[in-house]
């Protein structure tokens, strides 16, 4: 049997989808790992780190013909397409948005597993890579906030007086948004966090950080918040924009599977803000939580400085990849076989396990994933 890692795509994608450590452990199981040549460089690892943990170093087209193949992003059609029928794909497949992926899984009669359609419950944690890029995000978007702010995040007592800390709110108390509310914490920042679910508090409580509640709640599905109906939004919006003008940092990071993101910072909420005030948007891939987002880019209004960061995990490609591989590890652990004594291991995946099959966007010809299944029938339509 053999797995493969190719090399991703895109020119930002630093990541890489195994890294040595998780090699070492397949190749210990006697499965043999492929590895494009140059599939690490941007994450630092050298083809001759793989080679020895056990890979062997291949070219790009060699790599596609394997009995599994491990990517960070969705992969090109054409790629797809090159997959021997039968084969494992597993990476980010973007289910509800990527109509091409899923499309191009069910020609080549490939099984493709989607890592952000693992269920989220307590078994699957850890397999769960949204949650852990998602940590990494977080992290990352507060380091960002505090090279951008004209003022410091911890209080300063000196001999030419007293700095006062900065105050930072975090909207959305996911896992992106509690790494960053304790990651502010950690800077010395007064932290407040604000959700719609009302049943995170104690969570965003227990990080040292204050709860603002606005009297709206909108538990979902998933542990997803569902979307506002107009006139919640509109309270909320009024209420954001009179606490926002109070902060130094506001990091968003509110999403709703498969639709464009909340908007909760509104241009007036901006126009309040004290001037050197940084954003960080980390929605800004879905339309952004700030009404004045550019993604992926870096603007300044009203003497406020607005960041919409793209692919935060990208910017920290060791640990990023590290924990990436170990939840594809943990997934493969549920299909491989490793047979008798002598045998070869095998991939067998049980479609009777809810995490196979809840991951599993598409198998013999067919998509079997709901939310995929829309995607691709929306694109064909429109």
């Amino acid at each position: 049997m053999r797995i493969a890692v190719p090399k991703e795509h895109d020119a930002d994608e630093r990541r890489v989808a195994l890294v040595p450590e998780v090699v070492r452990k397949l190749s210990g199981r006697g499965i043999e790992v492929a590895v494009e040549r140059g599939a690490g460089e941007r994450a630092l690892i050298s083809d001759a780190a793989f080679e020895e943990a056990g890979a062997v170093v291949v070219d790009g087209n060699e790599v596609w013909k394997s009995d599994a193949v491990i990517t960070i992003a969705p992969p090109k059609p054409e790629q797809i397409a090159a997959m021997n029928e039968g084969a494992l794909l597993i990476g980010f497949l973007a289910p509800l948005t990527s109509a091409p992926t899923a499309a191009a899984s069910r020609d080549a009669k490939v099984t493709a597993f989607a890592m952000e359609a693992v269920p989220r419950t307590s078994r699957a944690q850890a397999i769960d890579a949204l949650s852990s890029q998602s940590n990494v995000a977080g992290y990352e978007a507060v380091i960002l906030a505090a090279e951008e702010l004209t003022r410091f995040f911890p209080m300063l007592m000196t001999a030419a007086g007293t700095i006062p800390p900065a105050k930072v709110l975090v909207l959305g108390a996911g896992v992106a948004g509690l790494q960053a509310l304790a990651t502010a914490r950690r800077l010395g920042a007064v932290v407040t966090g604000y959700d719609v679910r009302p049943e995170v508090a104690e969570q965003i409580e227990s990080l040292g950080a204050a709860f603002l509640d606005l009297g709206i709640e909108a538990s979902g599905e998933g542990g997803y918040a569902r979307e506002l109906s107009e006139d919640e939004r509109a309270a909320q919006q009024q209420a954001l924009n009179e606490a926002i003008t109070g902060f130094d940092v506001v990091i968003t990071t509110a999403l709703v599977p498969g639709r464009p993101a909340p908007q909760l910072v509104s241009a007036k909420a901006v126009e309040g803000m004290r001037a050197g005030s940084v954003i960080v948007d980390m929605a800004g891939e879905s339309g952004g939580n700030c009404e004045l987002t550019v993604a992926g880019e870096k603007t300044v209004i009203h003497d406020v400085t607005i960041l919409s960061p793209l692919n935060l995990p990208a910017q920290m490609p060791e640990h990023s990849s590290q924990l990436y591989a170990r939840n594809v590890l943990a997934l493969l652990d549920l299909m491989i076989n490793d047979g008798e004594e002598g045998d070869a291991a095998t991939l067998v995946p049980d479609f009777e396990d809810e995490i196979i099959s809840g991951a599993c966007i598409a198998k013999s010809g067919e998509i079997v994933h709901p939310g995929a299944k829309a995607a691709v029938e929306s694109a064909a339509g429109g």
